[in-house]
């Protein structure tokens, strides 16, 4: 996924007249290898992620579940909350048994590719193109469950990073909202010169998604491909240039490597949040963290800014989907269930409940009207985002830590640009390969 923050956010109740209308008119099955059968009437069974506050999201579900068992006669849904942190071992194992095995689940928009290839996941392109509601669907999450143009689930929601700052003690030390790249780290350096007790910007050397902006912004890539063919580009020159970047703000000056090398998204937040940090780097999930802490009140957030001045530096897209198994013998069911657990009703009721940004354009909007903390993550989403590598080799290079032990290595003076780069090339390029196997 990479699995954003789970102090999380968002969730809802559903099946709107169209969602509806679809289960009675559904497209011919678009996938092959599945199930023989596609039984009208049973039990759904659905695994979702549990959440650190779950009780929100679980009224929202129950509210969409009742809403679709009516609308479904003969039919039963029962939801199981399955926790994050093993979510790969259960998912597998269901893979592998396709008797105990659910008919729709929840995954990390990073895991698709992975769950295409291990043949978990059913294709439902035709459902997802037949369906009036996924016109509106954001390009960049649509894109997450699509593997080699095929479509395996449909997005639920969508997280994005955003430069948190301490609107006190950028006034008290006379220091302006950055508004380009070279301007954020002078910002950073100055902040930290004139508060020596607190990280200019926060930064970690195990944040893969803080540091990525930097080498997106400067027209650097993480590799460079399509389908089951991949090249590790993160030691091109435009990417180096990011990099470099991004390394330059670990030091005394702003955020010492002893402290900071080793610091993750959450150790970030949780600095800024706790008052240690003027600057940092997070997402709209963060906001009930730095809401509960002792600089509520006291901060803003502006999107990250890019090389030229008023830009936005491309994020990552974080987020889940919901997907339907390619085991069920239940196809058309589990694909409504799919739509309404991910409709635009849902989604908006989602963000009253957890916070998570909606996938739809005019219900993400509708959003930034109601919450205004939520607008300078809605404008990220609007200058343009990044994702992951859409190849199964990108979860072992994501487990295996090549990119934060590269930031670590040139942070610490073990290494410099040039060498920890290409020796994380050399890695990445090894993982692709092995997955296009």
């Amino acid at each position: 996924m990479k699995r954003i923050v789970r102090t999380s956010l968002p969730a809802a109740a559903l099946v709107l007249t169209g969602v509806l209308a679809a289960s009675a008119c559904a497209p011919q099955t678009s996938g092959g290898g599945g199930a023989k059968s596609d039984e009208k009437s049973g039990t759904l069974r659905v695994w979702l992620f549990q959440e650190v506050s779950n009780g929100p999201k679980k009224k929202v579900v129950d509210s969409a579940v009742a809403a679709f068992e009516k609308a479904h006669a003969g039919t039963k849904v029962e939801v199981e909350y399955i926790p994050v942190d093993t979510r790969a071992q259960r998912i597998k194992a269901a893979f592998n048994d396709p008797k105990s095995a659910p008919d729709v689940i929840e995954y990390g928009n990073t895991d698709t590719a992975g769950y295409v290839r291990d043949g978990g996941l059913a294709d439902v392109s035709a459902e997802f193109g037949a369906w009036a509601e996924a016109k509106d669907t954001d390009p960049t999450a649509k894109q997450s469950v699509t593997v080699d143009g095929k479509v395996y689930g449909a997005p639920l929601f969508v997280g994005v990073r955003a430069l948190y700052y301490r609107t006190d003690v950028l006034k008290e030390a006379k220091v302006e909202v950055p508004t380009t790249q070279a301007e954020l780290i002078t910002a950073a350096k100055a902040l930290h010169k004139a508060k020596p007790d607190m990280y200019g910007l926060a930064v970690g050397g195990a944040y893969t998604y803080g540091a990525m902006p930097f080498v997106w912004a400067n027209g650097g890539e993480i590799a460079t491909g399509s389908g089951s063919s991949y090249k590790a580009a993160i030691n091109s020159e435009a990417a180096r240039k990011g990099i470099t970047a991004y390394t330059s703000l670990f030091g005394d000056d702003n955020c010492p490597a002893a402290k900071c090398a080793k610091m993750g998204g959450n150790d970030t937040i949780t600095a800024f949040a706790a008052g240690k940090a003027a600057m940092s780097i997070g997402g709209d999930f963060s906001h009930a963290a730095v809401e509960a802490g002792p600089v509520k009140g006291k901060y803003a957030v502006v999107p990250l800014p890019g090389i030229e001045k008023g830009s936005v530096a491309p994020a990552f897209a974080g987020g889940n989907n919901i997907g339907v198994m390619k085991s069920t013998s239940r196809r058309t069911l589990a694909v409504d269930l799919m739509k309404s657990l991910t409709s635009k009703k849902t989604q908006g009721e989602l963000f009253d409940a957890m916070g998570f940004l909606p996938t739809f354009n005019d219900v993400r909007e509708a959003a930034a009207k109601k919450e205004p903390f939520v607008a300078p993550f809605v404008k990220t989403l609007g200058a343009g985002t990044k994702f992951v590598p859409a190849s199964p080799g990108w979860g072992q290079i994501d487990a295996s830590l090549v990119l934060p032990t590269m930031f670590q290595q040139i942070v610490s003076g073990k290494s410099d640009v040039a060498k920890a780069s290409d020796e994380a090339a050399k890695k990445m390029d090894e993982a692709f390969g092995a997955a296009a196997k």
